[in-house]
């Protein structure tokens, strides 16, 4: 089972990238952030025509909105694991072979790091902490499930380009970090890239659309996140974060991440 999530940073503007995702690396199921699209405007015939056509989406217009699509069945999951987040910023399904796939976008937090004169930071860090909240409701354990999305925080210092100019950026300030470790605590989540590729090595899922070369600046950050649950430790076999997306025509500024399970 394949599993790609990709902040698309407009699905709309996009479809001609999306489609090319598609058919080269042909997930299971695909988890889009940002559509920004009302729901009586989502492109559902194009997911229809590329063999996607069991999709779940919740949107607005020009903001927000989530979308999961799959080859195989989806269904709803239950009531008691939906939550109380904003419908345009998580969307959860259950695939076919059992695994729950629960799909976020964070709150971006605007520029300034402090809650008390940034309304914007102050809802991403109430968002992260009923991701908390939710995570341990939901736990009992977490069985057969993958969180993923743009979280918007890059927790380690391996995650972003400078550690020491970053601490005071939104994204990876103390604060964010200590609560993204809260939520991935509550649930007992495994941080799937990290497993798999360690702790040490850098990684990016994010650049800057100001850079005039973004691959030769390499200011990166890993905003985009894969969890699984301790159980599905042993079934993943690759992580694969697909940065030569980034450099096609018209881009996203995130890149997409591949995660494969043998279940």
């Amino acid at each position: 089972m394949k599993i790609i999530t990709w902040n698309i940073n407009s699905v709309r503007k996009r479809l001609d990238l999306l489609k090319t995702l598609l058919e080269k690396e042909k997930p299971d199921v695909i988890c889009l952030q940002e559509t920004k699209v009302q729901d009586a405007d989502f492109p559902q015939s194009f997911f229809e025509e590329t063999g996607y056509g069991n999709v779940m989406f919740q949107g607005q217009k020009s903001y927000n909105g989530v979308a999961i699509a799959s080859q195989q069945k989806l269904t709803p999951v239950p009531e008691k694991e939906v939550g109380p987040f904003m419908p345009t910023r998580f969307i959860a399904a259950k695939h076919e072979s059992g695994v729950r796939v629960f799909n976020f976008y964070v709150p971006a937090g605007g520029d300034e790091p402090d809650p008390e004169v940034n309304p914007k930071f102050r809802d991403k860090l109430d968002f992260l902490e009923a991701m908390s909240d939710w995570s341990t409701a939901i736990k009992n354990p977490i069985k057969k499930s993958v969180l993923v999305g743009d979280l918007n925080v890059a927790p380690l210092a391996t995650d972003v380009w400078s550690h020491k100019k970053l601490l005071k950026v939104v994204t990876h300030t103390p604060v964010e970090t200590n609560l993204l470790e809260k939520v991935m605590n509550s649930g007992n989540w495994l941080d799937a890239v990290r497993h798999h590729f360690g702790d040490e090595e850098t990684l990016f899922s994010w650049w800057s659309y100001r850079a005039r070369d973004w691959r030769a600046a390499n200011k990166g950050r890993r905003l985009d996140h894969v969890w699984m649950g301790k159980d599905l430790e042993k079934s993943l076999t690759d992580i694969d974060i697909l940065d030569d997306v980034r450099g096609w025509d018209t881009p996203s500024d995130h890149a997409p991440i591949s995660a494969t399970f043998s279940l």
